[in-house]
C-alpha cells in the first residue's frame, strides 16, 4: 500500500507493518477514537502532508481544512478512523504545534537520533512515526507542556495508528527525553574544530540547514504587522486605541505612516472581529514598502501579476481613493475567489478587478498597457523562514534553477504590459541575489535602452528607476534597488527593482 493510497501523497512508500496496521484498523471502524487527541491527529497528518506533500503550514481553518481540502479526510485515510473537527482552542495549538515543529525540525531529529542510540533506527523510521515523535519533543523541550500527558497522548496516538509495539517505542525514548530535560541535561553539538565543524553545530542549534547571520533571528517569533484600512474610516490612531482596549502589546511601525508593529496578541485581535470585519490587515513592513515602490496613485491603471493571496493588491488598492482599477491576475482560481471576498470585506471591490490566467500567456493576448505592473514572482522565501518555517526543509537545488528560468520568463511577460512611460516593479520575498539583482540585470540585457530609432521596430526597452524618495534611504541599494534585510531591519527580507519603459 503506497503512501499515495493512505494520504493520496506521492513517492514515499509506508513499511509494511504500517501498512497492515492501517488497512486493518480502517477495515474494522470508523468511528472516532475519542481517546485521542484531535490536535495531536490533525498535527502529526499534516506535517507528513508538508514533508511528502507540499502542503503549507498556515493553511488550516477553524473547521480543520487545508489548501481547499478536507483535512479530517486526510486524517482519517492516514490513521485509519474518524475524528472530531477543530474547536478555536485546537486550531490554535495544531497552528503551534506544525509550525514549531517545522521550525525546529533539524535540533528536533538531532535529540531523536541520539535518544535511539542508533542513526540506522533513525533512518529506516516510519514516516507517521517519525512525526508522532517530532510532536512529543516540540511540545516537551519547546512549550514546556506537562512532560507525562504528552507522552500519554503520543503513545496512545502511536498505539492506535500504527501498532502496539511503536507505541512502545515512543514509551521509551520520550521518557528518556523528560529524564533529560529534568535533570537539565539535553544533548547540544559542541561549537569546536574547524569552520564547518562549527557550521554544522550551529545549523543544529538554530534548526537551520544554513547557517547565516540571519540564522537565529528566523527562528525567534517574529512580529504581525497590521495595517488601518482608511478604505473603511479606520485611521491608525484608531487601531491604536483598538488595541489598548484589547490590552494587546504593540509600537508603531517606524517606516509607514497606516503599519503597526503587533508581537504578540494577534489572536485577542481575531477574535475582537477587526479582521473579520476589514477594519485592518495583517502584512509585513517589507510587503508595505514594496507596495511604496510600485506608489500607487488615483487614476492609475496598475496590474498585480501574480496577486494571490492579494495583500499587496489590497494595498495597492486602498491608496487608489477610490479611483483607478488594480488588475489582479493568478493562475489559481480558488486564491482570486479569496481575494474578491477580501475584497468586498475592505470594500475596495469597486477598484479591483481580478483575472484567472496564466501571466505569460495573458500577456502574450493582451493589447492593452498599463501605467504599473507589479510582479511579485513566485522565489525561494529565503526572506520569510520566520514565517515560512516550512520553506526551509523544501527547496533543492534543481527547484533553484527552475525557478530562476519561471522568473525570467514572467518578467519578460510582464513587461509587455507596461505602456510607454510606465513602471515595471520586479519584487520577490528573498534574500538571495540570483533571484534579485542577477534577475534584473539579465532583464536589462535582454531589453536594454536603445536609440529612438529602435522605437519603430516596436523595442521593449527598460531602465532603472531608483527607488530614492519613495521609500527610507535605509532599504535604498547602491543600485537604486529596494532591500530589506531581517537582521538589519527586523522585518522579513524582500526586494524590489523598479523600471521604467523609455518608449
Amino acid at each position: 500500500m503506497s503512501m499515495a493510497q493512505a494520504v493520496s501523497l506521492p513517492r514515499i512508500l509506508v513499511s509494511t507493518d504500517a501498512s497492515k496496521a492501517l488497512s486493518k484498523q480502517a477495515a474494522s471502524t470508523r468511528k472516532p477514537r475519542t481517546s485521542i487527541s484531535t490536535k495531536k491527529r490533525v498535527s502529526a497528518v499534516r506535517l507528513m502532508r508538508i514533508q511528502f506533500g507540499g502542503a503549507f503550514a498556515d493553511l488550516l481553518n477553524k473547521k480543520g481544512k487545508g489548501s481547499g481540502d478536507n483535512e479530517m479526510g486526510y486524517v482519517e485515510r492516514t490513521l485509519g478512523f474518524r475524528t472530531k473537527d477543530l474547536d478555536d482552542r485546537d486550531l490554535r495549538l495544531v497552528t503551534d504545534i506544525v509550525g514549531g515543529t517545522i521550525r525546529w525540525r533539524r535540533y528536533l531529529d538531532h535529540l531523536i537520533c541520539l535518544l535511539c542510540h542508533d542513526e540506522k533506527t533513525f533512518s529506516s523510521m516510519e514516516p507517521l512515526l517519525l512525526q508522532i515523535l517530532r510532536i512529543g519533543f516540540y511540545e516537551i523541550v519547546k512549550l514546556d507542556m506537562p512532560p507525562y500527558a504528552v507522552v500519554d497522548e503520543n503513545v496512545r496516538l502511536a498505539k492506535v495508528a500504527l501498532r502496539p509495539g511503536a507505541g512502545n517505542l515512543v514509551n521509551g525514548i520520550l521518557r528518556k527525553l523528560v529524564l533529560l530535560k529534568d535533570n537539565n541535561s539535553l544533548p547540544l553539538p559542541k561549537l569546536e574544530g574547524n569552520d564547518r565543524a562549527q557550521a554544522r553545530a550551529l545549523a543544529t542549534i538554530y534548526s537551520h540547514p544554513v547557517v547565516s547571520l540571519f540564522c537565529h533571528l528566523s527562528s525567534s517569533v517574529s512580529y504581525n504587522i497590521t495595517w488601518a484600512n482608511s478604505r473603511k474610516g479606520v485611521t491608525r490612531a484608531d487601531l491604536v486605541m483598538q488595541l489598548n482596549l484589547l490590552k494587546v502589546p504593540h509600537e508603531l511601525s517606524l517606516h509607514l505612516d497606516e503599519f503597526i508593529r503587533v508581537k504578540t496578541g494577534l489572536q485577542n485581535v481575531i477574535q475582537a472581529g477587526l479582521l473579520k470585519e476589514g477594519l485592518c490587515a495583517v502584512q509585513d513592513e517589507s510587503a508595505g514598502l514594496v507596495v511604496a515602490v510600485v506608489d500607487p496613485q488615483p487614476g492609475q491603471s496598475i496590474v498585480d501579476c501574480c496577486a494571490a493571496p492579494g495583500g499587496k493588491t489590497l494595498y495597492m488598492a486602498s491608496r487608489l481613493s477610490g479611483q483607478g482599477l488594480v488588475y489582479a491576475i493568478d493562475i489559481n482560481k480558488g486564491r482570486l475567489r479569496i481575494l474578491n471576498e477580501t475584497a468586498k470585506l475592505h470594500q475596495v471591490n469597486s477598484v479591483i478587478r481580478t483575472i484567472h490566467a496564466d501571466l505569460r500567456t495573458f500577456a502574450d493576448n493582451s493589447t492593452v498597457k498599463y501605467d504599473k505592473v507589479l510582479l511579485d514572482a513566485p522565489c525561494s522565501g529565503l526572506g520569510v523562514l520566520s514565517k515560512r518555517a516550512d520553506l526551509r526543509w523544501n527547496r533543492r537545488l534543481e527547484d533553484m534553477e527552475e525557478l530562476k528560468i519561471l522568473q525570467d520568463e514572467l518578467l519578460d511577460a510582464a513587461s509587455l504590459l507596461v505602456k510607454p512611460g510606465g513602471v515595471l516593479v520586479y519584487s520577490t520575498c528573498s534574500i538571495d541575489p540570483e533571484e534579485n539583482e542577477e534577475r534584473v540585470e539579465a532583464f536589462l540585457l535582454r531589453h536594454p535602452v536603445r536609440s529612438l530609432a529602435l522605437y519603430m521596430c516596436k523595442s521593449v526597452e527598460f531602465s532603472i528607476d531608483p527607488a530614492d524618495g519613495l521609500v527610507p534611504s535605509d532599504f535604498v541599494t547602491k543600485h537604486g534597488f529596494f532591500s530589506s534585510d531581517p537582521v538589519k531591519h527586523s522585518l522579513d527580507g524582500a526586494f524590489a527593482a523598479r523600471l521604467v519603459r523609455a518608449f
